[in-house]
């Protein structure tokens, strides 16, 4: 499998630096056999990765990869525009904040600005998380479809971290509609013991959630007396990012109107 994956880079590294390429041409430039090649690019076609000209014979990269560039680009425009307001919450609140982009059916960590403080939580750029349990990925969650919110639930499942994990579908819905009226979320040491975190979402210049940032702490300091001075913090700064990127109140995307759009990072 690893060398598939590997040969699978290599193809693709001879398109982007040569050009068209039909079969036999990769074979030989890559030592392999046609049938390995052919095979390859069956499998790279399928995923959109390359596409193949049936006037020329030959393989092209395909749209698929220009999809996958502009979400790097998009998370690390995402992660330039909001460092100043996550640095300044952290800053005020001398907590950890986060910032994550919705990738697939979880979240993706892209940056942090840590609490000066001796307890904290660290941070953990590049790691993905569940959405149903961390206040950064319910903050994107609430704002899905339900369909698409079932289909990720059917895919990911709905595993216990803590004895606060929320595990019962019926009772996931109920938190994420709490969630949509207040504004912000709450990951009540549901993810990580001993830990509280507040989340809210980022929403792009269309008004879609594709993003969310959350302040978390130990439960000593972050506790339920704080949470909702806490979560109207957390939500305004996220409100100000969403204002940094465009998103006018009143251009908010309802949920059953963007299905389309849940799967992507934007």
């Amino acid at each position: 499998m690893v060398r598939a994956i590997n040969r699978g880079f290599d193809i693709l590294q001879l398109l982007s630096r040569r050009g068209p390429m039909g079969v036999t041409d990769l074979a030989r430039a890559l030592e392999l056999p046609k049938s390995t090649v052919h095979d390859l690019l069956t499998t790279l076609q399928h995923e959109g990765a390359v596409l193949r000209d049936s006037e020329r014979q030959v393989f092209v990269l395909g749209w698929r990869l220009f999809e996958l560039g502009q979400r790097v680009q998009e998370g690390m425009e995402i992660r330039r525009i909001a460092r100043n307001y996550i640095s300044n919450l952290s800053r005020d609140l001398d907590e950890t904040v986060h910032l994550t982009v919705l990738d697939g059916g979880e979240v993706l960590y892209v940056d942090c600005v840590e609490s000066t403080k001796r307890l904290r939580t660290y941070p953990v750029i590049g790691v993905r998380a569940p959405l149903y349990c961390t206040a950064v990925g319910k903050a994107i969650m609430a704002h899905l479809p339900d369909e698409q919110v079932e289909q990720i639930i059917d895919q990911y499942g709905l595993a216990r971290f803590t004895d606060n994990t929320i595990t019962d579908r019926g009772r996931l819905f109920q938190d994420l509609a709490a969630i949509r009226e207040r504004g912000y979320s709450v990951d009540d040491i549901e993810h990580e013991a001993g830990v509280r975190c507040l989340g809210a979402p980022v929403r792009d210049h269309a008004g879609t959630v594709f993003a969310s940032i959350s302040v978390s702490g130990p439960t000593m300091r972050i506790t339920p007396e704080r949470v909702e001075e806490l979560g109207h913090q957390v939500m305004t700064t996220a409100d100000e990012i969403s204002a940094h990127l465009g998103f006018r109140e009143g251009r908010r995307v309802p949920a059953s109107d963007n299905s389309s759009e849940v799967l992507r990072v934007r």
